[in-house]
Order: C-alpha cells, then structure tokens, then sequence
C-alpha cells in the first residue's frame, strides 16, 4: 500500500467513527423486529411476622449459717412477661426462720428471643406483717414508738442492693462481676422504687439516658443470654434487734421487654396513672430554667400506692428543683383522703432545711414555713420516701387512703423559694384560695385501683 492510499486516523476520528458504527447498528435495530430482551422475576414472596419472647434465667443462693442455705436448681429460668403477651410463669423463693446476719443473693440474666428490645425492671411490697409480738420485740418496739405498729418493721431493717452485673469464664471457671450499682436500700426503699419502674441499659451503664439507651440484645434461644445480668443482694444486718421478731416481708419483682424497632423506650409499663406539669418561671430572675417538667407517676399495688416525681430539666441549671443542695428547693404531696377539699395530711420533703421526708397532718392548704415546730414529724410506720438525684419516691399505705372510700385527692407542689421557679400538680379540689392550689375543672380525684 503507497502513502496515497494510507488511511490516516487520528484518534478522534477513530472515537468518533466507532460512534458512527454504534449509531448505525443501533438504528438498523430500530428499522426491524430483531432486539435483545431480559426478564428477572421475584415469584414466592411472604411477609412473616417476628418473635419478641423474654426468659429470665435465675440463680439465687442465700447463706444463713448452719441452718439452711437454699438455692435454685441449675439453670432455671422462667418465661418472662412480654409486652403485648401473655404472663410469665412465676418462681416463687421463700426464706424462713431469719435471723439478724443472714443473706441472700440473686442473678437474673436475660433471653430475649430473636429481637434486641428495651427492658424493664418492676417491683412491689406486697407484704410487712407484724404477726403479733413476743415479749423482747415488744419491749422493742415500745421503745421506738407511742405504741405497737400494726406494721413490721422488718422491710425498713433488711437492706437490698441492685446492681448491673456480667459473667466471666477463667479456667473453665464463671466469676460474676459486679458492675454499676442501680438502686439500693432498706427494701421498703428499693421496692417503692421498683414500683415505679427503672428502665435497664443494655450495655450495664446505670447513667444512660431513658429514651434510645442501649438496648438488650436478641438471641437466637432461651438457652443463650445477653451479655449484660442484674445482681440482687440482701442482707439483715448484724445490728438489727429485737424489734424484727415474728415479723415478715413479701414481695415481687418482674421484667418487661418492648421492641426496640420504631420505639424509643420511653413507655413505661409499671405504673398505672401519670401527671405532669410545666415549671413556672416569674418574671425578674436572672436565669429561668428552659423547658422545666415535673411528672408525677403512681403505681397501685396490694398494700401501698406509690407516687414517683421526676424532675425533668437541663443538666446544670440554676436555681434547679432537682438540685438537693439547693437548700430552699422542697416540695409536698398532700393527700385528701374524703374528697371532701380539705387536705387530711401530706408527706413533704426539706423539712428544716433537710435532706429529709417528714409527715403533718393538715386541715387546710399545706404551709411552707415547714418546721418540726409546727407539728412536722417522721414519716409513721408503713410510709415510706426517698430520692435519688432528680427523682423521689412516696409510698403510702393503701388503708391510709381507702378510709373514706375508694375516691380521693392529692396534689403536688414544688417550690425553689422565693421569686425562683415553681410547679404545681392538682388532681381534686379545689382547695385553698391559693391558684397553685386550685384544681382546673377537669381535675378529677384519684381512684385507688
């Protein structure tokens, strides 16, 4: 071939030739009934829905020297109550013969089956019975009280511990670790607050957040747990007296498991009624705190009807109800136990200045120039009342508010003194000419269940 007829291309010719072939075959393509097909197919399809089932595996053993030491059998575990589903089967643990020096211990560890989901911890006294008195526990007793409580006085004596816990293989050898502490306690305190309902991280941190903390997560069966257990410790200190004989205490404690999909945790199953209320911030103060919230939680139980108060505000904020060395912060339940607008007594908490709970019995709207001049007391036998940071927790007994029926009143008012912020929550009345006394006309009395 001679240099006049070389074909000459430079690579643009060449691009754009190729193109030119492209085109070509594409439009012949067109022009007939000739052209490539594919075909993917999705045959068979179903929609399954998934399993939520919580089992709780127990082990509990409890040491009271050379009279007995009970324990559970290895590997029980009983089918935990699922929201949504049915009653789990009970375990029933019963410790006889107690003696000032005797305890016990307990772990519960979790099977949540095939769906990581929020987990809750419940509880309640059910029982602190006197059961009459022998002649050193009434000697006892009547040096601590006017006169013999109907009650027992063994919840108040027995302390209780709750913590995160895990399980640790060494040398074909399980340790429990004992991790972050949850809630203790005498176990009238620890069961008022179980009462109310603790929600559980996953991840064991007693300091998580209640909405999207870590959740536990899903198994593939009952026989596998999460990695994260609860550990339960009590013990009748050596201390405790005479005062404690022929008594006895009951109790229940259960567990409850919410998906974790498309919810955030929040919902909390043990309690029966919930009320809330705005801080109110007047006008004038150098910082009002931002979006301040005051909830009021109750639980009904067979003996005692628990009220939680939570605090809900901004982390560091000043004038703060939820701080107790703000010493001018209190706040009051007082109860209408007839319905009939005049408060019968309240339970309050700053008395004095205090980090304490004490009992009045009122006539009339609740005063807060609270001192035990003025006719303020401990809390009588069978109440009980305590606080953990930016929540508190009354239980009073149930006969205290059925006298008068099965209809009554109570509110709540918190104060940080002064012109600092205030809420108030009324349910009945109204009762006082005091507007953060006076009930809206929808407040209807409380109805113990």
């Amino acid at each position: 071939m001679t240099d006049d007829n070389s074909i000459r291309l430079s690579r643009r010719k060449v691009l754009g030739g190729v193109g030119a072939i492209g085109l070509a075959s594409a439009g012949a393509g067109l022009g007939t009934t000739a052209y490539f097909t594919d075909t993917e197919s999705f045959t068979g399809n179903s929609l399954e829905a998934g399993d939520l089932d919580l089992f709780v595996h127990v082990d509990y053993s409890e040491d009271q020297g050379s009279y007995a030491q009970y324990s559970t059998p290895p590997g029980t575990f009983i089918d935990g109550n699922v929201v949504g589903g049915g009653d789990g089967e009970p375990i029933s643990i019963q410790v006889t013969d107690l003696k000032p020096g005797d305890s016990g211990e307990g772990e519960f560890c979790f099977s949540i089956v095939d769906n990581p989901a929020y987990l809750w911890i419940c509880g309640a006294l059910t029982e602190n019975a006197q059961n009459g008195t022998t002649e050193p526990e009434q000697d006892a007793l009547e040096q601590q009280y006017d006169s013999i409580p109907a009650g027992g006085q063994l919840a108040d004596a027995m302390t209780v511990t709750i913590s995160y816990c895990t399980e640790q293989e060494s040398d074909g050898e399980t340790t429990t670790v004992i991790g972050d502490e949850i809630v203790s306690g005498s176990l009238a305190e620890v069961m008022a607050v179980l009462a109310a309902g603790v929600p559980l991280a996953g991840d064991g941190d007693a300091d998580a957040p209640v909405a999207n903390r870590p959740t536990f997560e899903g198994v593939d069966d009952e026989t596998h747990t999460a990695e994260t257990c609860l550990c339960f410790e009590w013990e009748l200190p050596p201390e405790v007296g005479n005062e404690v004989q022929t008594d006895s205490v009951a109790f229940d404690i259960e567990f409850y498991a919410e998906q974790a999909r498309h919810n955030d945790g929040t919902l909390n199953p043990c309690v029966d009624a919930a009320y809330s209320a705005n801080y109110v911030n007047p006008d004038g103060i150098a910082q009002p705190i931002p979006n301040g919230v005051a909830h009021v939680d109750v639980a009904y139980g067979e003996e005692h009807v628990v009220y939680a108060i939570t605090f809900d505000e901004p982390a560091g904020s000043q004038y703060s109800l939820a701080d107790p060395n703000f010493a001018s912060a209190n706040f009051s339940l007082p109860f209408d136990v007839e319905d009939d607008g005049t408060y019968d007594f309240q339970v309050a908490w700053n008395v004095d200045g205090n980090d304490a709970f004490h009992y009045s019995g009122v006539t009339s709207a609740p005063a807060w120039a609270k001192d035990t001049a003025a006719g303020w007391s401990a809390l009588p036998s069978g109440f009980t009342a305590v606080r953990f940071g930016s929540q508190a927790f009354v239980s009073v007994p149930r006969s205290e508010l059925e006298t008068g029926g099965n209809a009554y009143g109570f509110g709540f008012n918190a104060s940080a003194g002064g012109e600092q912020p205030s809420v108030s929550i009324p349910t009945g009345g109204p009762y006082s000419s005091n507007a953060n006394w006076t009930s809206s006309e929808n407040s209807q009395p409380e109805t113990v269940q």
